[in-house]
C-alpha cells in the first residue's frame, strides 16, 4: 500500500474543500485532496447549486418563450419535457468539472478519488482509487465532505415515484402532478422549476409562513407568485405517511389529508457526509445529523482537524462554504487572511429570484430600532421593462436617525446580483455606510442598479415627511 505526505489533506472537493485546497496551495503548501464522486466538484457541482439553477434557467427561457407575443412570429408555444431541460444541465456540469479540474491542476494539488476514512488524526486511509487503496499523511486535515438530503426510514425512496433533491436528477419523464413536501430554499426552487414546466405542484410546508426566516413582504410575494403559477402551499402540514404504487404516490398527513400525485419529492432537511469517515478514531462525535461542532476559526475537537461548508450546517450555501474554507486554511497556516463568515446574503433562485442581507423588519421592529423603508418597485424602471420582467421590487431599510443601511431585500430579475450593490455599502464602516451614497451617486441608466436611486429618493422623501 502507497503512503505519500501532504502538508494538508483536504476530504471533498466541493467549494468548501476547493477555498481550503486553492488558499493552502497559493501559501506554498503541499495539498492533497480527496473526492469520493468520479470528477471534482462535490455534490454542489453535480447534484445541487449547479445542475438545480441550470435547470432554473432553461425554464424560465421557456416561460419567456411560451409567454412574449413577439416570438409568437417564430412559433406557437412549446411543451419541453424534464429529460429534455435537463440536459442544458448537463453540459453546464461538464463544463464545471473540467474548469476545477484544471484548477487543481495548475496549482499542482493531488487529487485522490475514492473514499476517505481517518486511522488517526494525522491519517487517511482512501479506498477504492485506480491503484487500490493508499494512505496519506499531513499536519492538518479539513473535513469538507458535504452534505445530502436526509432521507427518513419510514419512506421508501427506492420507489420509482418518489425522489429526493439528489435523485430528482434522473427523472426520466415529466409528472402531469407532483408533491413536493418541504417548503425551505430547494423546496421552493423545485417548486418553480417544475410548476415553469406546466406540472401541478402540491407544495407542502411545515412551517405557518414560506421560508419564514425571508422579510415577510419578500416571502408574501414569493407565494402570490407561485400561488400565480398554480403552485397549492399548504402550511403547518406534516406528513404521517408516504405510500407508492405503480399509478402514483398517496401523502397522508398528520391533519388527515390525503394528496395523491404522479410523484413525490422530499426537501425536507439535510445531513452531513460523515458516516464513512470513522470519526470515533480521532475522537469526534457527529450530531443527530450528520454534522460536526467548530470554532470561530472552524477548528473541531480535535487538534489539526478543521471543517468547513455544509458539513458543519449553518449558512449551507456554496458562496459562504468556498470562503469557509479558505478561512479554514488561512488559519491553519496561521495567515492573515483569515475571517470569521458570519455575514452572507442569500439568494434563492425561485421563479422570481429572491436575495437579502442584513436585518428583516420583523427584527427590527423586535429590537425596537428606529428604521424607515424605502422602496422601488421594478415596473417603475426603464431596464426592467426593457426585459419585460416588471415584476420584483428593491426595499432598503436605513436607520431614520443616522441613514445607516440596516437591510437589504430584493424580489425579481437579478436578484442576486443586484443586492450586491447594497452589501458593499453596508460593508463600510463608519458613516460610509450610508443611504445617501445611493442618491449622491450616479448609476449608469437605464440599469437594474437604478432601482437604489429610486428607492433611497423615497426612503428620505419618508423622512422628510416626518
Amino acid at each position: 500500500m502507497a503512503v505519500y505526505d501532504y502538508d494538508v489533506i483536504v476530504i471533498g472537493s466541493g467549494p468548501a474543500g476547493e477555498g481550503a485546497a486553492m488558499n493552502a496551495s497559493k501559501k506554498g503548501r503541499r495539498v492533497a485532496v480527496i473526492e469520493e464522486q468520479e470528477s471534482v466538484g462535490g455534490n454542489c457541482t453535480h447534484k445541487g447549486t449547479i445542475p438545480s439553477k441550470a435547470l432554473r434557467h432553461s425554464v424560465k427561457q421557456i416561460i419567456e418563450f411560451n409567454t412574449n407575443p413577439m416570438f409568437r412570429d417564430i412559433g406557437e408555444p412549446r411543451w419541453f419535457s424534464f429529460p429534455k431541460v435537463l440536459k442544458r444541465a448537463e453540459k453546464v456540469i461538464s463544463s464545471q468539472v473540467v474548469l476545477r479540474t484544471n484548477f487543481y491542476a495548475r496549482n499542482r494539488i493531488d487529487v485522490f478519488f475514492g473514499t476517505a476514512e481517518f486511522e488517526d488524526k494525522n491519517t487517511v486511509l482512501v479506498r477504492g482509487t485506480v491503484k487500490g487503496d493508499e494512505t496519506l499523511k499531513a499536519k492538518n486535515i479539513v473535513i469538507a465532505t458535504g452534505s445530502r438530503p436526509y432521507t427518513p426510514t419510514d419512506i421508501d425512496f427506492n420507489h420509482p415515484r418518489i425522489y429526493n433533491s439528489d435523485t430528482i436528477l434522473k427523472l426520466s419523464h415529466t409528472p402531469r402532478t407532483l408533491i413536493i413536501y418541504g417548503a425551505g430554499v430547494i423546496g421552493s426552487e423545485y417548486a418553480s422549476i417544475f410548476s415553469g414546466l406546466g406540472v401541478k405542484v402540491d407544495l407542502v410546508d411545515n412551517q405557518s409562513r414560506l421560508l419564514s426566516f425571508l422579510d415577510a413582504e419578500i416571502s408574501d410575494s414569493l407565494s402570490y407568485h407561485l400561488r400565480n403559477n398554480a403552485v397549492k402551499i399548504r402550511h403547518n402540514e406534516i406528513y404521517d405517511s408516504v405510500e407508492a404504487d405503480d399509478r402514483g404516490v398517496v401523502l397522508t398527513l398528520k391533519s388527515g389529508k390525503r394528496i395523491r400525485a404522479d410523484a413525490f419529492l422530499w426537501c425536507n432537511g439535510r445531513s452531513g457526509n460523515t458516516e464513512t469517515l470513522h470519526l470515533e478514531r480521532i475522537g469526534l462525535e457527529a450530531n443527530s445529523r450528520g454534522q460536526l461542532e467548530v470554532d470561530d476559526h472552524y477548528r473541531t475537537g480535535c487538534e489539526g482537524i478543521y471543517a468547513a461548508g455544509d458539513v458543519v450546517g449553518w449558512p449551507s450555501l456554496a458562496s459562504a462554504a468556498l470562503d469557509q474554507g479558505r478561512a479554514a486554511a488561512a488559519d491553519m497556516l496561521s495567515a492573515d487572511d483569515f475571517r470569521y463568515i458570519n455575514e452572507v446574503p442569500t439568494g434563492i433562485y425561485t421563479i422570481p429570484e429572491i436575495s437579502s442581507i442584513g436585518k428583516t423588519e420583523e427584527e427590527l421592529t423586535e429590537e425596537c430600532v428606529p428604521y424607515e423603508v424605502g422602496q422601488a418597485f421594478f415596473k417603475d424602471t426603464a431596464r426592467a421593462q426593457i426585459y419585460d420582467q416588471p415584476v420584483g421590487m428593491l426595499k432598503i431599510l436605513f436607520n431614520r436617525n443616522t441613514f445607516q443601511i440596516l437591510g437589504i431585500h430584493c424580489f425579481g430579475e437579478h436578484a442576486s446580483e443586484i443586492v450586491h450593490i447594497g452589501q458593499a455599502i453596508m460593508a463600510q464602516e463608519g458613516e460610509g455606510n450610508t443611504l445617501k451614497y445611493f442618491v449622491n451617486t450616479t448609476f449608469n441608466y437605464p440599469t437594474m442598479a437604478e432601482a437604489y436611486r429610486v428607492a433611497a429618493i423615497a426612503g428620505l422623501n419618508r423622512v422628510a415627511n416626518l
